[in-house]
């Protein structure tokens, strides 16, 4: 990208713009300038410059989603410069990092402060503001998506203004906690945390039907379970999944369920094959490498086995070439407006094309079973929600837009994707 400078205001230095893509390449854009403050005052100038020339302002993050939220042609920003702890308050549990720090810088950080993050997702390397605010999540039926830590944050307004959002503004809170960038470009979140802990993990594999057998009672017993679904052998190479075929009991290859529980534990750290004690942190994340294109919506918890039984079915069946694995995650409700797990707990269901290859009618298949169990999708993963399906599916949905017009009436923060969904 060129390093030529353009001052739209006096004050204010950008990149000229150029070619930006995600990490893996299905989403990109070409925008007309680039910026990557170094601090809030200089956050605040970008986006003030930016609007006062009738230009959108959108934020890269990590790039992770797999959706069109990024996109711009106007003015792209990176908070990358924008990193680290800026308080640790020990007595509450509480962190406040800056929105570009990623998800294992704060880990690093925390487990040297005796603290842990309730709850994280299976990738760690997404910024935090861009990774909370699009209702990225873990597994764990008792416990919430990972905005729903979220107990402040800064956003910064069109005109470059500050505005504070904690629990002396709860609905502002519950609106902003998965906003997606449209209320405001975030400069840092406060965290809700606990005490470090660490995590037994287990590993182990089992027949479709047997863990449809065991489903209920696992969730119910463990803090995490989840499960891959492969529907061959060669399904589990797709996500780096390690090769679980000793600890099977049936010695089946297909249409085999790769599980996982994890629970904390106050042994020692250690590691022996299909079992690892460690710190919270260090256990949460697994190994993907950017070579699928995922799908995932909350299904209501108690239409779950049903909707992965459809699913499953339909791969079988009419999609035998969609042989990535179904990744299949509990979470519990939350209260934020457009978390996709809005006041309902949850199982997600995610399946995933691969890149190069036309998937759009299977996914569009899988979205049909879906939207069947009114199952919403996570904002940073592909689905196909129209503006009416978004206020079918969110009862907060209208009050959210009329927020989002009264912070910002111009449009600014919005783009195309994001337009025909919340304007």
């Amino acid at each position: 990208m060129p390093n030529t400078k353009h001052a739209m205001n006096p004050s204010v230095q950008f990149s000229e713009g150029g070619h930006w893509r995600n990490w893996v390449g299905n989403q990109s854009c070409i925008t007309r300038y680039t910026g990557a403050p170094t601090s809030d005052d200089q956050l605040s100038d970008m986006v003030r410059s930016a609007t006062s020339e009738g230009l959108n302002v959108r934020c890269a993050g990590s790039g992770h989603s797999f959706t069109p939220v990024v996109g711009t042609s106007g003015l792209l920003l990176s908070l990358s410069q924008m990193k680290g702890v800026k308080t640790i308050d020990r007595e509450k549990k509480r962190v406040t990092a800056a929105a570009g720090t990623t998800i294992n810088e704060l880990g690093r950080v925390l487990k040297e402060n005796g603290l842990s993050m309730v709850n994280q997702g299976d990738i760690d390397s997404q910024a935090l503001a861009g990774a909370f605010t699009t209702g990225t999540h873990g597994t764990g039926a008792t416990l919430g998506n990972l905005a729903s830590s979220i107990v402040g944050m800064k956003m910064v307004q069109p005109d470059g203004s500050v505005l504070n959002v904690d629990e002396t503004t709860p609905d502002l809170l519950r609106a902003s906690r998965v906003s997606i960038g449209t209320l405001g470009v975030i400069s840092e979140i406060t965290l809700q945390l606990m005490d470090s802990y660490n995590l037994h993990e287990k590993l182990w594999r089992e027949d479709f039907d047997a863990c449809m057998e065991m489903h209920d009672d696992l969730a119910t017993k463990h803090r995490h379970f989840s499960f891959f679904w492969c529907p061959t052998e060669r399904s589990r190479h797709c996500y780096c999944l390690p090769d679980t075929a000793a600890t099977s009991k049936s010695g089946r290859t297909t249409d085999v369920c790769e599980m996982k529980i994890m629970d904390i534990t106050e042994e020692a750290p250690m590691e022996r094959e299909f079992e690892k004690i460690a710190y919270s942190s260090e256990i949460y994340p697994i190994e993907y490498v950017p070579n699928f294109h995922e799908l995932e919506y909350a299904v209501p918890v108690a239409h779950a086995k049903e909707a992965v039984k459809e699913v499953r079915r339909l791969m079988l069946e009419k999609h035998p070439d969609a042989i990535y694995p179904i990744e299949y995650r509990f979470t519990a409700g939350d209260g934020a407006w457009m978390s996709p797990f809005f006041e309902q707990d949850s199982v997600t269901i995610s399946v995933s094309g691969e890149p190069g290859k036309d998937y759009w009618q299977y996914l569009r298949d899988v979205d049909a079973i879906l939207r069947g169990y009114k199952s919403r999708p996570h904002w940073g993963k592909l689905h196909f929600l129209t503006g009416d399906d978004v206020t079918s599916l969110y009862p907060k949905a209208e009050e959210f837009r009329a927020l989002r017009r009264k912070l910002d009436p111009e449009g600014y923060f919005l783009n195309d994707h994001l337009t025909q969904l919340f304007r």
